[in-house]
């Protein structure tokens, strides 16, 4: 059952009451009528070939009241894309689907002096919110992952709905979720950002944005929604430390009373990364990395960057930070009769401990940083333009009653 908790700044919202979807989507589809909302969509065309894009595309496919849902694919030729593109068909809402490898596309990242023909969900994301800034009907821009085995569309219904409710004052919403099978999942987030930020908090007890990113009870969540004019501010990095930076942007443009999280599914599946503890190019090892990167470039960005003695000191607090956590964990776990193999998150732990240190001994790195939409539109207003002239295909929304050959199954892409 859920609780009503509130932290300190930003405001949480719970899911008090279930079977709320159906009130909530009437009351979405009067505010379309006065704010637009729009739906990214990042995915790579192997999600096409999994059960949880066909659940996703099944879902939204009813849903009325955005005013356009952008669908980006990677990784993908061009037939395959324009085969994926067929699944959106029949949607009731406007579908735009963007193929990053599209030369055009490739041409603006030229344009920008960005690496062509390199590929990353924030990429992909930030290419896709510059398309809807461009188009000028969306006040509002969700996005979510597309790997959720368990979707329903009310994941991207509760991130929209404090945003566009007239009563409601927040540019930013993140989403956050119980993540449990039959055991508790979460690595990342559970053993490697809670102690890492604390760790930090006891060489930095008075940066507020330390004390704003603990408030967030899944920071890691891909799923979230801002103002088009709070995306228009926000510069983000193209890597894994993407959930981060973007809490470091709307902290820095916002505030964290101008954000909330929301609780927006009772349970969240989806697919596992492999831990690679051998390989810091892979898996956790590689996401973990590029986190431990991002916090330390956000600390210096909000102007309390720590010295090389201080952030050895926190990489020694982090291990014993994360030793606290298992203990907690392991009796969660044990109430809730689910198994909890200690061996295996200690072997994590030390495994993000590794990707810690080797961030922290690589601190002023260069990493692929996406300017600001609204720079772009000022120093590059032809890029604007450019943009959109992209969509692969851009589907016009139909009734819900669709034709007989609509309703069959979409084949996979080849």
């Amino acid at each position: 059952m859920a609780d009503f908790y509130q932290t300190n700044s930003v405001a949480t919202l719970h899911r008090l009451r279930s079977g709320r979807l159906s009130a909530m989507e009437a009351e979405l589809s009067g505010f379309s009528r006065r704010t637009g909302m729009s739906l990214i969509l990042p995915a790579l065309i192997t999600e096409f070939e999994r059960p949880a894009m066909r659940r996703i595309v099944d879902e939204l496919r009813p849903a009325n009241y955005y005013a356009n849902i952008v669908v980006a694919i990677g990784r993908a030729t061009r037939k395959q894309a324009e085969e994926a593109a067929r699944w959106f068909h029949g949607f009731r809402s406007p579908v735009t689907v963007l193929w990053m490898e599209d030369p055009r596309i490739q041409g603006i990242f030229n344009d920008l002096n960005l690496p062509a023909h390199t590929d990353g969900k924030g990429r992909t994301c930030w290419l896709a919110a510059g398309y809807l800034l461009a188009e000028g009907h969306t006040d509002i821009i969700a996005l979510h992952d597309c790997d959720i085995a368990n979707y329903t569309r009310e994941i991207p219904a509760a991130l929209c709905y404090p945003l566009a409710h007239p009563r409601m004052d927040f540019d930013f919403c993140k989403g956050y979720y119980a993540r449990i099978s039959g055991k508790l999942h979460g690595r990342v987030s559970r053993l490697f950002l809670a102690p890492l930020v604390e760790s930090l908090r006891q060489h930095l007890p008075e940066s507020r944005f330390l004390s704003f990113l603990s408030e967030f009870r899944y920071p890691l969540a891909g799923e979230f929604a801002m103002t088009a004019s709070l995306a228009r501010k926000l510069r983000l990095p193209a890597d894994w430390g993407l959930e981060v930076g973007v809490l470091s942007e709307v902290f820095h443009h916002a505030g964290p009373h101008r954000a909330c999280q929301a609780d927006i599914a009772e349970n969240y599946d989806h697919k596992h990364q492999e831990l690679s503890p051998k390989d810091p190019t892979r898996g956790l090892r590689r996401m973990t990395f590029d986190i431990a990167g991002a916090m330390l470039r956000c600390l210096e960005r909000h102007g309390v960057p720590l010295a090389p003695e201080a952030l050895r000191q926190v990489a020694n607090s982090y291990t014993e930070q994360a030793g606290s956590k298992l203990r907690q964990y392991e009796a969660d776990a044990l109430m809730n009769g689910l198994t909890y193999d200690r061996v295996e998150e200690i072997n994590a732990v030390n495994s993000f401990g590794d990707s810690l240190t080797e961030a922290i001994a690589l601190q002023g790195r260069e990493v692929e940083t996406l300017p600001a939409w609204g720079v772009v539109e000022w120093e590059s207003p032809h890029v604007m333009r450019q943009l959109l002239n992209c969509p692969l295909i851009v589907t016009e929304p139909t009734h819900l009653h669709m034709p007989h050959w609509l309703q069959q199954p979409v084949p996979k892409p080849a």
